[in-house]
């Protein structure tokens, strides 16, 4: 297989076949992200997507679901990605799902029609890194895109029948913030209602703007205690269908918690326990610089 400096996928698809169609981060420009600074952005070469996809067939088995990496694969043109569902729809006839990073910018240049197109084939599941809805803290963070064009792609999607997951960033305001960025989020979540939330807290990554950001005191960090009060206020907040997936077990979240969101009061439940029982000393520090 091919794969190519740091690759990256979400935690739930971790027995998910990974296949490169591209390389690094077309955006590349996030403010607390260092992940893929180091790696040049560009598209995978054909014959090497088809060579993996050889690969992969030849180990056998049933595979329905595929992940595309790297960082950002559905920034490729539509006619790219369809001539790329195409080939794994022709490796595996019985593919189901197609999915992997995405982004609101990647929306932007694919018409509803496109992704109709798109989701005939197995596209038809994103993970969204939309971090919050909340505008200020979009610039802070240079994600890209606005509220405004957070309502209008996700509404494209919809047209679509493409679902999406909701990467979501706790204490990603800052401190002061956090009751207009809960809100916006939640507003924008309940008009587009996603089937799956991941949430995990903001950490500070030394050498990210992000770090500069914060030493000049224009952002500052929330505490442990903080993360969990605002991941409490979010989740009773929430106007999402019962069956959505409230995934907030990454290993950066200090209390992991994980289920439907029918189940949303055994989840603040295990929040505000740990609330009570966990140690000032924890509660009331911010992540370890260098945790990301």
């Amino acid at each position: 297989m091919h794969y190519t400096g740091e690759v990256y996928r979400h935690p739930m698809e971790a027995y998910t076949p990974l296949l490169e169609v591209t390389i690094g981060c077309s955006h590349n420009k996030c403010s607390f992200c260092t992940m893929y600074r180091k790696t040049p952005f560009k598209m995978s070469p054909l014959e090497h997507i088809k060579e993996d996809l050889e690969e992969l067939k030849s180990y056998g088995g049933h595979i329905d679901r595929i992940y595309l990496v790297n960082a950002d694969p559905f920034v490729l043109s539509a006619e790219k990605l369809i001539i790329i569902g195409e080939l794994i729809n022709s490796y595996f006839p019985e593919i189901k799902t197609i999915t992997g990073y995405a982004s609101i910018k990647n929306i932007k240049n694919k018409s509803v029609d496109d992704l109709k197109k798109m989701r005939a084939l197995g596209f038809n599941q994103f993970h969204i890194g939309l971090e919050t809805a909340y505008d200020p803290a979009l610039k802070m963070m240079n994600k890209g895109f606005t509220n405004a064009e957070a309502y209008e792609q996700l509404d494209k999607l919809e047209q679509a029948g493409i679902e999406y997951d909701a990467l979501l960033m706790l204490g990603v305001a800052g401190r002061d913030a956090g009751i207009d960025n809960t809100k916006a989020t939640i507003d924008l979540l309940s008009r587009y209602k996603p089937y799956m939330i991941s949430i995990m807290p903001t950490s500070v990554t030394p050498g990210s703007e992000l770090e500069e950001i914060c030493n000049s005191g224009d952002y500052v960090e929330l505490t442990e205690r903080e993360m969990l009060l605002e991941e409490i206020k979010f989740l009773e907040a929430l106007d999402v269908d019962d069956d959505c997936f409230f995934f907030g077990s990454h290993n950066f979240n200090l209390v992991p918690v994980s289920g439907e969101m029918k189940d949303r009061n055994i989840m603040i439940y295990k929040l505000k326990f740990a609330l009570k029982t966990l140690s000032p000393k924890i509660l009331d520090s911010t992540k370890p610089r260098g945790s990301i």
